[in-house]
C-alpha cells in the first residue's frame, strides 16, 4: 500500500453506499444540524441575557452547549461536504485536528458533567456550605479545568500520531478519530506510546465516572431523609443523570465497536454507531434542561415571545 508520507491525503470510504441517497441524506442533516445550532444557541442566550441565571449550575450548562456547538462544529460541515463529492477525502492534518477535536468534545463533555454532580453533590449534601464552597473563582477553575484538561491530553496524543509512519490511506468510516489514524500505521510502527496515553486518559475518565457514582450515592442518601432535597433531586439532577447516561452509552458503543466490532456489520449501522456521540447529545440536551429546569422554561417562553 501507497505510505501516507507521499499522499498525504487520506479516502473516508464510509460514504461508499449511500451515493443514491446522498441528496435526501444532505438535506436531513442539514435541517438537523441547524436545529442543533439553533436549540444550543438559544440556550445560551436565555442563559448570559437573564442576570437570574448567573448561577453555577446554569453557568456549566452554558458551557455544555458551548462545547456541544465545538463538537458538532468538528464534524458536520466537512460531512456536508462529503456528502457532495463522489469520493470524500481528508488532508492528514485535517483527519489530526478532526481526531483532536473529537476527542476533545466527547472528554469535556465528561469532564463538564462530572463538575455538574460536584455542584448538585454541594447544593443537596452541603447546602450551607454551597456558596463558600462553589465562588466564582472555584466555578471558573472548574470550567477551565473540564475544557483544557481534554485539549492537553489529546493534543499529546494527536502529536504522538502525527509522528507515525503510515502505510494505508483508506479510512472505513466517515470521520476521523485517532485509534483509526494508529491502525493505519506500518507493522513496524511504535504505537506503544499512543497505547500508553489511551489507557491513561481511559483511567482518568473511568475515575470521572466512579466520582459521578459517589456523589449520587450522597445525594440520593439525603434525599430519602428530605422531601424538599428529593424535589431538588428530580428537578435538577434527573436531566443530568438522563445526559450523563445518553452521553456515556453513545461513547462506549463507539468504542466498543471500533476495538471490538464485527467487520460484518452493515455500512450503515457502522456509520451510525460511529456519529452517535455528536447526533444524539447535542441535540437532546438542550432540550432536556429547557422542559425540565423551571427557570430556564419560563425564560424560554418569554425569549421567544
Amino acid at each position: 500500500m501507497d505510505n501516507a508520507s507521499v499522499d498525504r491525503d487520506l479516502t473516508l470510504t464510509g460514504l461508499n453506499e449511500t451515493m443514491p441517497y446522498r441528496v435526501t441524506i444532505f438535506s436531513l442533516t442539514l435541517v438537523y444540524y441547524c436545529v442543533i445550532v439553533f436549540v444550543n444557541i438559544s440556550l445560551i442566550v436565555i442563559i448570559v441575557l437573564d442576570s437570574n441565571l448567573h448561577e453555577p449550575m446554569y453557568i456549566l450548562l452554558c458551557s455544555f452547549c458551548i462545547n456541544a456547538l465545538y463538537g458538532t462544529a468538528g464534524f458536520y460541515p466537512k460531512f456536508l461536504i462529503d456528502l457532495q463529492t463522489k469520493s470524500p477525502r481528508i488532508s492528514y492534518n485535517g483527519c489530526l485536528i478532526q481526531a483532536f477535536v473529537m476527542y476533545s468534545f466527547a472528554c469535556s463533555d465528561l469532564s463538564i458533567l462530572a463538575v455538574m454532580a460536584y455542584d448538585r453533590y454541594l447544593a443537596i449534601c452541603r447546602p450551607l456550605h454551597y456558596n463558600a464552597i462553589m465562588t466564582k473563582k472555584k466555578l471558573s477553575q472548574l470550567v477551565c479545568f473540564s475544557w483544557l484538561t481534554p485539549c492537553c491530553i489529546f493534543a499529546l496524543n494527536v502529536v504522538l500520531s502525527s509522528q507515525l509512519q503510515l502505510c494505508g490511506t483508506h479510512i472505513q468510516r466517515i470521520l476521523c478519530v485517532n485509534w483509526v489514524i494508529v491502525k493505519l500505521a506500518c507493522p513496524k510502527a511504535n504505537t506503544f506510546p499512543n497505547s500508553v496515553v489511551a489507557y491513561c486518559t481511559m483511567f482518568l475518565y473511568l475515575g470521572h465516572g466512579f466520582f459521578v457514582v459517589w456523589t449520587y450515592m450522597h445525594m440520593v442518601k439525603t434525599c430519602v431523609r428530605s422531601k424538599d432535597d428529593r424535589v431538588k433531586f428530580m428537578q435538577t439532577c434527573v436531566p443530568h443523570l438522563t445526559s450523563m447516561t445518553t452521553f456515556v452509552c453513545t461513547i462506549l458503543f463507539d468504542l466498543m465497536h471500533m476495538r471490538f466490532g464485527p467487520e460484518s456489520l452493515p455500512q450503515h449501522l457502522k456509520n451510525f454507531i460511529a456519529i452517535e456521540f455528536v447526533l444524539i447529545p447535542p441535540f437532546l440536551n438542550p432540550l432536556i434542561y429547557g422542559f425540565k429546569l423551571t427557570k430556564i422554561r419560563n425564560r424560554r417562553g418569554s425569549f421567544v415571545c
